[in-house]
């Protein structure tokens, strides 16, 4: 079996363009490992390791069978290769994760359990074949959200205490929240400042927090990946935060919160090491159960910007495309590409840019000031319960959005307040209730080959509060569309309704007039 066996793993290297004579591979089950469920295997994976690193590196070789295993630490040049038929599965005795590491908590740089699968400082390192790795999390889910939350004041586990003793100092969010309780479950995956990183072709399942989670990386791959957590708190999928240049590509995901976020720290942590999530590639990816299909933030102190997805389906997700923050994170959020996406029984929004996702007042534009800007949503179809909400801050307002052929069927249109340059370009949604467009307080909006084709005569196609400098042209509402657009209160100014094709319309405008340039339409229908 293990002839057999190696003469798959030279087939392997040599279909990845790897010199057959040049890899070395190490068998866990000559270091002592067990692969019939029986004894852990942390020691005989450490030997392993060491002895591939000893040579300079090498592939760590898991053949079919099952492994019980704690914490696996990498080294530089490493490769674990999990044969077809191996599994990996992981322990959930919490004391095997001690002592604790160095690590990063939802955006907050913390001394915590190990994670499951762990390395600092390397490259050139890599997690690949047709196995199964899983995280056994159940028994973290429940003692985290039960015995924990249900503690009496003063009571303290052991963990708690040693998390205490190493935290004395962490830059805690602005808000009380897990880091002041002390019992943090570990990521499955998680490498800090690595280069050259792979994970391929595995499946992962049973995580205890989130699953891959890369920090400070650069130059990262993830292709082909299988990930399923049933539904469980904060399970989220692929999170790499504080990445350079990553690639997602090919992957199955459904999990217990957000699919793939991207991130960059939180708050005050997040601010003082600022280090952005940039170049990032999202690409032929399906998502079905999750919070979120791929998701920017909340935590995104460092800022986010350069990414790319595309060729994605998200289909059952409470939301697709998600960007979230709230006053205190600061960052900046710029230059967002979304195309070629099929969205199907999304359950809220199927795009969402949101500044205030925690409710907080005003306050002077400073480095606590996140910011939205240069968004471009194009070529999407599908069905959702809301196609839109753009909501930015009073003081920072969201920038320069856009949708580009966008074809969807929704009980809800797009909901805008807060934002400037806006534009829209041939977005036909089938709107079941509300108005096809809401905008409030909207500086410069575009509207150009708009469309509902299931107008109700009791609700307008278009409403305004606070919008100035629209520009309104070449649409063509369908029959049945009673009015056009309704101009709510006193403030809006220089909205130009030009150059379309009204006949189907009885009012092209109501509400307080005054503000309304139209010229050069196609007759109003008479009453």
């Amino acid at each position: 079996m293990i002839k057999k066996g190696i003469i798959v793993l030279w087939l392997f290297v040599a279909a990845m363009g790897i010199s057959a004579q040049a890899q070395q591979f190490y068998n866990v089950l000559d270091y002592g490992g067990s692969n019939d469920s029986t004894g852990l295997n942390t020691d005989a994976i450490g030997k392993a390791i060491d002895a591939a690193a000893s040579r300079g590196g090498g592939t760590v070789y898991f053949p079919a069978g099952k492994y019980i295993t704690g914490p696996i630490h990498f080294k530089s040049n490493i490769t674990l290769f999990i044969d077809a038929g191996a599994e990996l599965h992981f322990s959930d005795d919490f004391d095997h994760y001690l002592p604790m590491v160095e690590s990063r908590w939802e955006g907050t740089e913390v001394t915590n359990f190990s994670p499951l699968i762990y390395g600092t400082d390397l490259e050139n390192i890599a997690i690949v074949g047709r196995g199964l790795i899983d995280g056994h999390g159940k028994k973290w889910w429940g003692y985290s959200e039960v015995t924990i939350r249900e503690q009496k004041e003063g009571e303290q586990t052991k963990w708690q205490k040693e998390f205490k003793r190493l935290n004395k100092d962490v830059l805690a969010p602005d808000l009380p929240g897990w880091v002041e309780r002390g019992f943090l479950r570990p990521p499955f995956i998680q490498f800090l400042r690595c280069k050259n990183v792979q994970i391929k072709d595995i499946k992962i399942q049973n995580s205890p927090f989130w699953t891959v989670n890369p920090q400070y990386c650069d130059n990262i791959t993830i292709d082909g990946v299988t990930l399923e957590n049933p539904p469980s708190p904060n399970t989220d999928g692929i999170n790499p935060e504080s990445c350079r240049n990553v690639h997602i590509a090919n992957c199955h995901i459904s999990v217990g919160d957000d699919c793939i976020t991207i991130k960059s720290g939180k708050d005050r942590s997040g601010r003082k090491v600022n280090v952005p999530a940039e170049n990032y590639t999202i690409t032929n990816c399906t998502m079905l159960s999750g919070h979120g299909g791929v998701v920017i933030g909340s935590e995104m102190s460092g800022g986010v910007k350069n990414i790319v997805i595309s060729n994605c389906i998200f289909d059952g997700t409470d939301r697709g495309i998600r960007l979230k923050t709230a006053r205190g994170r600061g960052g900046v959020v710029e230059n967002i590409r979304v195309s070629n996406i099929v969205m199907r029984n999304i359950r809220d929004q199927a795009i969402v840019m949101d500044t205030q996702y925690a409710k907080t007042d005003p306050e002077p534009v400073s480095e606590r000031t996140p910011q939205f800007k240069n968004i471009h949503i194009s070529n999407m179809s599908g069905t959702t319960n809301r196609v839109s909400r753009i909501r930015g801050l009073d003081e920072m307002p969201i920038e320069n959005i856009s949708f580009n052929n966008i074809s969807m069927q929704a009980k809800s249109g797009f909901e805008i307040e807060n934002a400037k340059k806006i534009l829209f370009n041939n977005v036909q949604v089938d709107v079941e209730n509300e108005p096809f467009i809401q905008a409030k307080n909207v500086e410069v909006l575009n509207l150009t080959g708009i469309q509902n084709n299931t107008p109700k005569k009791d609700r307008p196609m278009l409403v305004f509060e606070g919008v100035s400098d629209a520009n309104i042209q070449q649409n063509f509402p369908s029959a049945g569309t009673n009015t056009f657009l309704e101009l709510i209160g006193d403030d809006n100014k220089d909205i130009f309704i030009h150059s379309n094709n009204l006949k189907n319309v009885q009012q092209t405008v109501t509400g307080n007039t005054a503000s309304a340039v139209v010229t050069n339409n196609v007759d109003v229908q008479k009453k």
